[in-house]
């Protein structure tokens, strides 16, 4: 395989650059999010370990990836968390790694995984309302401990903090205005997520989300700021905010559909490559690196599966299980 410095761009089917892996560490989290959790999940995968999560990380990074995102579930339950940021952070051709987590346990891992190589990090808060909160994501949820990992992050010196906000109907879509006060103060970027159909909840598009943050006291204007994801910003004005106005990110898979600039692949906690979110193939990474299959081949199936990516995702058809979304990662 090439060296990263020479690697050339890893393509999909309609020629998109695919620059971004985001790789699930583990399926089990701590928190049973009615939007994420199937209602049931009695069986586990059993992840990669360590060291085949750092054997295909340089796999991907001779293909030409350049940012890491790990995952879950909730990657804080791996033990070894802070090992593997370290292991990926280090991989010649990574340019960066970031982490998406509900931030349970940030207060104590934030300045670790800092000093490990994190350079961004994503914290999940869907609400505001602590009886909301363990309605919405269970007994384990506490958002008292949320909000310390939130600060920790931000003391941390992470180049950004991220709050990811899931939408939902009925449930905190009167919050959004306060929701995104609060990111600022806490010098984050809070980002409103349409609900995917892979849990249960009442969707509630991005054009009612910017409705309802302007009854709620916040004027919105373009920015053209972007990032690696999905996600495109607005800057928000209200009485006593940023000077200058504070970015918010908004991510709309079902009504604004993003997949023209897509960029990602992923790997699922099963060790799967998927190479779409809302697709349905599959390729087992995790036997290809157990059965003693040579880093090229591993490669060339990486590249053979890209080359079946549809050109949009499959979210919306009729009919069809969505594979679940504990385990791909987002």
């Amino acid at each position: 395989m090439t060296d990263p410095a020479t690697a050339t761009s890893l393509r999909d089917a309609q020629g998109r650059s695919i620059s971004y892996l985001r790789l699930s560490l583990t399926d089990r989290c701590n928190f049973r999010c009615s939007y994420c959790s199937p209602l049931s999940l009695e069986h586990h995968e059993d992840p990669l370990t360590r060291p085949e999560v750092a054997r295909l990380t340089g796999i991907f990074a001779r293909l030409g990836v350049r940012r890491v995102r790990l995952t879950g579930g909730e990657p804080t339950l791996r033990r070894d968390l802070v090992e593997i940021v370290r292991d990926v952070a280090s991989c010649p051709g990574i340019e960066e790694v970031a982490l998406t987590t509900n931030g349970q346990t940030l207060a104590e891992l934030a300045g670790p995984l800092r000093a490990a190589g994190a350079g961004r990090i994503n914290i999940s808060l869907d609400t505001l309302d602590p009886a909301r909160l363990l309605a919405l994501s269970g007994r384990a949820a506490s958002l008292e401990r949320i909000t310390a990992g939130i600060a920790a992050a931000g003391a941390a010196g992470f180049a950004s903090v991220k709050l990811n906000v899931v939408v939902l109907g009925g449930v905190n879509d009167d919050e959004v205005g306060a929701l995104a006060r609060f990111g600022w103060r806490h010098g984050a970027i809070v980002r409103f997520i349409e609900l995917m159909p892979f849990g249960r909840g009442e969707p509630v598009p991005l054009a009612e989300v910017k409705r309802r943050l302007a009854a709620q006291g916040i004027r919105l204007e373009p920015d053209g700021s972007r990032g690696w994801g999905p996600a495109y910003h607005m800057r928000g004005f209200c009485e006593g905010g940023p000077p200058g106005g504070g970015l918010l990110g908004f991510i709309g898979a079902m009504t604004e559909n993003f997949c023209d600039g897509c960029n990602r692949i992923r790997v699922a906690a099963d060790g799967s490559l998927r190479a779409c979110l809302g697709g349905r193939d599959q390729v087992s990474l995790k036997s290809l690196l157990r059965d003693g299959s040579a880093d090229e081949a591993i490669g060339a199936r990486i590249v053979e599966a890209l080359g079946r990516k549809a050109d949009r995702h499959e979210m919306g058809a009729a009919g069809g299980q969505l594979l679940p979304m504990v385990g791909t990662g987002g």
